[in-house]
């Protein structure tokens, strides 16, 4: 009785283990890079514990086919030559597979819990076809870009990435710059632009590239090694990648609070999107943490806010975004001082700046009700496989309960049992029941009434 017991008890712990413990899912992290591929959104690195241990995990998002944002669809894809965090990443344009991870903060794992600050390259290739990573070789190589980190990419049509600003991180010096490092990646030649117009230095910023071939910077820190400070909201750094001069556009509109390690998006508009961020107190902790949507025209340079509706995500930094279709995907990032990891996904619907809780794939609506079907018969499949075990440890308990039980006699071994029979009686009113006698064996035991 007790193992049917134990049976039934096995089956339903490995079913929640299975669904709830043994899911692929990403740990909560912030401050990892992401890039777009196809229909997988890719996460490299992140920090992850309060100790700074820094993942070295490739993951991505299956976008091919829709999904509730409780449960969506992680996939490991290994794992990267270095622990990784406040780096960028871009999409190659010439095999649209190879992603390129610039700068960052580069860690080697000392031990379980210990991670030692490693620089080994500024540059790293990762083919998304092969999940192989290399390291390419460079020509005319800054050395000056060496650690560099806090910095955001951006890739043009010709094969030319971008990368302004950032600083150094290292074990006895923090610089902050304000160059323009270009890295074509149809020759693998690296190249520095320091002009004395170029703005102020630049981190924690957003960088995103119009089709006219524009840089719009937003936000971030910017100043002085000395004296590094909010960027205003309202002043936006524009780079020209035609005639590589720099350019103010003053954004009217809305009032903006200005902040760093916020998100943004281009829509096919031409809107920037940005949403979250956070603000620092004098020693460097989060004072404030955003949860505000605002939307800046570069037709008009005009800030906005939309009326946004749906439940809210909460306030996030140091969280990546990409805009798919017509849904801006956010994902990790800090949603406040005593949250400063997570690993949740939060989608809000361009169109009508809708928060929404599901995923719709464009490449699978043509497909929906053969998913619905294949989802039914799974469904169905797993109902009648549940409903066969569950009658089958019935029927044994049924069966454990209801066996049929022996009876010794005097004077027989313990193997010499007699069967106790149960004999239904059918009672006349009148007449006495008939006497009920117990068999007993021919040896062994005297007969009934004998002395």
């Amino acid at each position: 009785m007790k193992s049917l017991y134990y049976i039934l008890f096995f089956v339903i712990f490995s079913s929640v283990y299975y669904f709830v413990i043994c899911q692929n899912v990403p740990s909560p992290r912030r401050e990892q890079t992401s890039t777009l591929v196809g229909t997988r959104l890719y996460f490299f690195g992140g920090t992850t514990s309060p100790t700074n241990l820094t993942s070295n995990e490739v993951w991505y998002l299956d976008l091919s086919s829709s999904f509730n944002i409780f449960t969506p669809p992680w996939h490991s894809d290994g794992v990267m030559p270095v622990r990784y965090s406040f780096g960028t990443s871009c999409l190659s344009l010439i095999d649209n597979y190879t992603v390129f991870l610039i700068g960052g903060r580069t860690w080697i794992a000392a031990s379980a819990n210990t991670n030692v600050y490693s620089y080994t390259s500024s540059v790293y290739k990762f083919n998304s076809k092969t999940s192989q990573w290399t390291t390419p070789n460079i020509n005319n190589f800054n050395s000056s870009f060496t650690t560099r980190n806090e910095i955001q990419t951006v890739l043009d049509s010709n094969g030319k990435i971008f990368i302004f600003g950032g600083r150094d991180f290292n074990n006895s010096t923090k610089l902050f710059y304000n160059d323009m490092n270009i890295l074509d990646i149809t020759t693998m030649t690296w190249s520095t632009l320091i002009q004395s117009q170029s703005p102020l230095t630049h981190i924690l910023y957003t960088a995103t590239l119009l089709p006219n071939g524009l840089i719009v910077y937003i936000g971030g820190e910017s100043g002085s090694n000395l004296n590094i400070s909010f960027t205003d909201m309202a002043q936006i750094q524009i780079f020209d990648t035609k005639s590589y001069t720099w350019s103010t556009k003053s954004a009217s509109g809305s009032t903006i609070a200005s902040r760093i390690a916020h998100s943004a998006v281009l829509t096919q508009d031409g809107n920037i999107i940005i949403y979250g961020g956070s603000a620092l107190d004098s020693s460097g902790n989060y004072s404030n943490i955003f949860s505000d949507i605002a939307v800046l025209n570069t037709n008009s340079w005009v800030w906005f806010v939309p009326s946004v509706s749906g439940t809210s995500a909460p306030p996030l930094t140091d969280h990546s975004a990409v805009l798919y279709n017509n849904y801006m995907i956010l994902a990790f990032g800090v949603t406040s001082v005593s949250n400063l990891y997570t690993n949740n996904i939060y989608i809000l619907d361009i169109h009508n700046y809708t928060w929404v809780t599901t995923f719709n794939s464009s490449t699978d609506k043509a497909n929906n009700n053969f998913s619905y079907l294949y989802i039914g018969i799974g469904i169905g499949i797993g109902v009648v496989i549940l409903i066969v075990v569950l009658f089958i440890i019935g029927f044994f308990i049924y069966k454990n309960r209801h066996k049929e039980k022996f009876i010794a006699t005097p004077g027989t071994s313990k193997n010499d049992h007699i069967r106790e029979t149960h004999m239904s009686t059918v009672y006349t009113p009148g007449i006495p029941p008939p006497e009920t006698y117990v068999q007993t064996p021919l040896y062994g035991a005297p007969a009934p009434g004998n002395n």
